[in-house]
This record gives structure tokens, C-alpha cells and sequence, in this order.
């Protein structure tokens, strides 16, 4: 059994954790929408079409945010044949995908689906086809009480304005793949002359500028500067965008995979370097904050089953999760909230059957395995993350450097009088020992300690053994001040601490 030692000091400082960083991601690309969201006829659907069952596992997820209408998709995206009589609604060629897109789901669909839901949208403007002149338009059909957008969308049933306040200025522009595909200074000009109309409309806007597409992209990082120097003083946030996959899933992949974490924490440091050294070239005083809104493991290359094209809704990117991927899902949150004074909205791609943690057919829904990490935290860990030091011993994890065998962040709701520990133990063969002094935190006791683990690292959930990977209870405990915890070897683990 190895051994490992935690520290923190609730005196040494925290950082704040903004809830956005649990949001997910909704793309019109296979049947995240059609068949997920919104499906007419099924059993479960209310008087809109959406999906209850699915509404359900969302809520229980706890995400707090969307981001939609895509991704790649929107970069071709005329949000006028979207809204109307659905029966008027045009079916248009969907360029990004390849598929046709009816357009029965569309924005005021969604903007009733997140009230639904009770969560916060996030919407993305065109600017791979379009650019100032349409965000000007979709900004007033859904936030304003006057003009012309405002009136059609009265006409459209909806008196009250959406009031959507987080606007993403395009989406992947550096990338060769997507739609209008522009160099840094073309897509920083049209990106800071569309964000300071829409904030000479509505200066309350949270805007989010395109940042590199991802480390591969040859201008990562050099991308983010210049867009920087353009949109210092219209973005809030500027976007950051990673991917995981095991390819060749032997025993080695496995412990370096679940290391790829590593990579995130560097992207995140890079990117931070990156705004921050253009804040002082240009000697501004405010910083630009990050938006992590594309983040997910995703097993590659992608396709449609059966491979059509120009159809309705096809089976696309349906990625069955395993253990694996939900240990290094649960180390990326991590990852991403000990970066939570930078990083504020985060949104994992996406939200159902494609590259999700919930999957649907005709007949049920399901829990996918990365669906129990995100739960965890999104419930957990909503007050502030307290700093901690991790005594263990490391691996060598290939591209990823030398790793953590214990990868644990400790996050305090002082409100509720709550702790909560979130340990991912990365010895695949051997149980681990904790250890974490809590005696500044007299009496707090375990009320709870879930544990995700399954006899093998490629075990999945599916329709048919849907609790194949589920959490049972763990062993932690308190005494005399001292936490103290055997975790299972390959396991995620949950611990959460009440003040008796």
C-alpha cells in the first residue's frame, strides 16, 4: 500500500469559485438536440417537446450554464431561420457537419429549455459568414424591449427579453476547419468592432474573445496576443479549448492518460502568460480572464454511424465513456478550479449523446461514467478553493511529465460549514493511504465518501447495465483532527466534511 500525505491551511488563502465553471455545451450536431433536448412523441416530453428525463440528469448533473448554438456550427449560423412559426422555419444545408438542420429547435426554444432548467445561457455570434450587423440584430431580438428585433420577437410570443449577459465572439477562428476561417488580425478586428457595438448597446455584456482552437494549432498562444492587442478593452474573457484520448489504451497509456491533466494546467499557465503580458504592453490595469468552453476527452477520428451525410440528426461522436476517462475527467475539473482566480466559465462538450455524459435513446437515459466527477463538484464545491500540498510519490507520464500517483484539491463552503476532498488515485495496481490534518477545522466529521472505481479501466456504462460504474461508499473517517482514507487503486473519490 502507498502512502500519501495532504496539507492545507484554511490562514493561507483561497481563491473564490465562480459557478459558471460548471456549464456544459450545446452544439446542433447529431442528436445532442434532436433526440436529446428536444424530442416531440416521446413519452417524457412536456408541451415544448423537451425531454424531461433529460432535464432531470441535467439538473442532477448541476450545470449552471450552456453554450450555444455551437462550436463549429455557428460559424455558418443565420439565427433568423431559427425563430417564428415553426411551421415558416426553413430546412437548411448544415455546412459544418455536413447534415441537414430543421430548425424546429431553435432560439427561443432554448432560451425556454434554460429557463426550464434554471440555467444561464451562453450565446455565440457568427462571425465565420457574418459579423456586426447580425450580433447587432440577435443581441436586440433577445435582450431588448424596443426596436425592430424587439417587436419581431413580441410577434414570436416572447414579450419579455431573454436577457443573456455572456456573448462568445465566434468560435475557433484560427482553425483551417472552421467556416470563414480568419489570421489573428482579420479576426481581431471584425471581433473588437462587433463587441463595441454590442456593448455600446448593452455595456453590461460579458464578452468572450476566440483564443487558439488548442496547443496544436502552430499560432497557440501567438494567436492569443494578437487577438489580445485588438480586444484588450472590448473582451472579458478570451476562450481556451483542449481534448483528450487515450489511442492505444494499454496498461502505460492508461497511467499517462489519466496524467494528461498536466497538459491542461500548462495550457491554462500559457494563456494566462499570454493576456497578461499584453495587459502590461499595453499598461492596463483590468485583467482578462479565462473561458475554458470546450473541454472533454474525445475519442477520435469522428464520424457518422451509419457514415451519411445531408441527413437529420445522425448518430455522431456518440463516444462510449469508461473508468479511465472519468479519472481524468475528475483531474481536469480539479485542474481547472486550482486555477479558479483566472479561470470563471468552463463548459464541458457536451451536454447529451454527443461526447457527453448523458445519453438517450427512444426507450431510456443514461449516466455515462465522466457524469459523476462533474456532479460531485458542481454539488460540492461552491464556496472557495483552499491551497494544498500533495506528499507522494510520482510516475513518469510520458508527454506529460512527471505526475502525482494522488492528484487531490480541497475545496471550503464556509456558509454551510462543508468541506469538500476530491482525490483521484492514479496507482492502478495498489490502494493509497490519506492522511490530511484538520484540526483547524475542529470538529468536522465525514458525513459521506463516494468512491467511482470497477473492477477494470475500460469498463463502460450502457443502456442495458446502466450502474455498471457507479459510486458505492468509501472508508474515510475522522479522528482526533486527522482525516485519513484508504482509496482503491484506479478510483475517483468524494469526501465531504459537516461541522458536527
Amino acid at each position: 500500500m502507498k502512502k500519501a500525505v495532504l496539507h492545507t491551511d484554511k490562514y493561507f488563502g483561497s481563491t473564490d469559485i465562480d459557478k459558471r465553471v460548471y456549464g456544459s455545451f450545446a452544439e446542433h450536431m447529431g442528436r445532442l438536440v434532436y433526440g436529446g433536448l428536444y424530442q416531440p412523441g416521446h413519452p417524457t416530453a412536456d408541451e415544448n417537446g423537451f425531454r424531461q428525463d433529460v432535464i432531470d440528469l441535467v439538473k442532477e448533473q448541476g450545470v449552471t450554464t450552456v453554450r450555444y448554438p455551437g462550436g463549429n456550427f455557428v460559424s455558418a449560423y443565420r439565427w433568423e431561420d431559427t425563430v417564428g412559426p415553426r411551421e415558416l422555419r426553413p430546412v437548411c444545408t448544415e455546412p459544418a457537419w455536413k447534415s441537414l438542420e430543421s430548425n424546429q429547435f431553435g432560439l427561443n426554444e432554448f432560451m425556454t429549455w434554460c429557463k426550464k432548467t434554471n440555467i444561464e445561457p451562453m450565446m455565440a455570434i457568427n462571425l465565420g459568414t457574418r459579423g456586426a450587423d447580425a450580433a447587432r440584430g440577435v443581441l436586440e431580438y433577445c435582450n431588448f424591449n424596443v426596436g425592430k428585433y424587439a417587436e419581431m420577437r413580441k410577434s414570436h410570443g416572447y414579450a419579455d427579453p431573454h436577457n443573456v449577459k455572456m456573448w462568445c465572439l465566434g468560435n475557433e477562428m484560427d482553425g483551417v476547419w472552421q467556416i470563414g476561417h480568419r489570421s489573428a488580425d482579420e479576426y481581431g478586428s471584425i471581433a473588437v468592432q462587433t463587441g463595441r457595438l454590442m456593448k455600446r448597446l448593452d455595456p453590461t455584456l460579458e464578452l468572450i474573445a476566440c483564443g487558439s482552437a488548442g496547443v496544436v494549432v502552430p499560432t497557440f498562444c501567438a494567436w492569443d496576443a494578437t487577438v489580445m492587442e485588438h480586444c484588450y478593452d472590448t473582451a472579458d474573457y478570451i476562450s481556451v479549448h483542449t481534448y483528450f484520448d487515450n489511442r492505444n489504451k494499454n496498461e502505460q497509456d492508461s497511467a499517462n492518460f489519466i496524467a494528461a491533466s498536466n497538459a491542461l494546467d500548462n495550457q491554462i499557465k500559457s494563456v494566462i502568460a499570454t493576456v497578461d503580458h499584453v495587459r502590461a504592453k499595453l499598461r492596463k490595469k483590468t485583467y482578462v480572464n479565462l473561458s475554458v468552453d470546450e473541454w472533454n476527452v474525445v475519442y477520435r477520428p469522428h464520424g457518422k454511424v451509419p457514415p451519411q451525410e445531408w441527413t437529420f440528426a445522425p448518430h455522431e461522436i456518440e463516444d462510449v465513456y469508461n473508468l479511465e476517462d472519468a479519472l481524468l475527467v475528475a483531474s481536469l475539473m480539479m485542474t481547472m478550479l486550482r486555477h479558479a482566480d483566472r479561470v470563471k466559465i468552463a463548459c464541458q462538450a457536451q451536454l447529451v449523446n454527443v461526447i457527453s455524459p448523458i445519453m438517450t435513446s427512444d426507450n431510456g437515459v443514461w449516466r455515462q461514467t465522466i457524469y459523476y466527477p462533474f456532479a460531485d463538484m458542481s454539488r460540492y464545491a461552491r464556496g472557495r478553493v483552499l491551497p494544498m500540498a500533495v506528499e507522494c510519490e510520482k510516475y513518469e507520464a510520458g508527454i506529460y511529465g512527471d505526475a502525482n500517483y494522488i492528484d487531490a484539491l480541497l475545496t471550503e463552503t464556509p456558509e454551510e460549514e462543508t468541506l469538500a476532498l476530491f482525490v483521484v488515485n492514479r496507482e492502478l495496481h495498489d490502494s493509497t493511504e490519506i492522511t490530511l490534518d484538520l484540526r483547524q477545522y475542529e470538529g468536522y466529521k465525514v458525513v459521506s465518501h463516494s468512491v467511482l472505481n470497477s473492477e477494470g479501466l475500460r469498463d463502460v456504462n450502457t443502456e442495458a447495465e446502466p450502474n455498471k460504474v457507479a459510486p458505492h461508499a468509501g472508508n474515510a473517517k475522522v479522528e482526533d483532527g486527522i482525516l485519513t482514507a484508504v482509496l482503491e487503486n484506479h478510483s475517483y473519490n468524494c469526501i465531504v466534511l459537516k461541522k458536527a
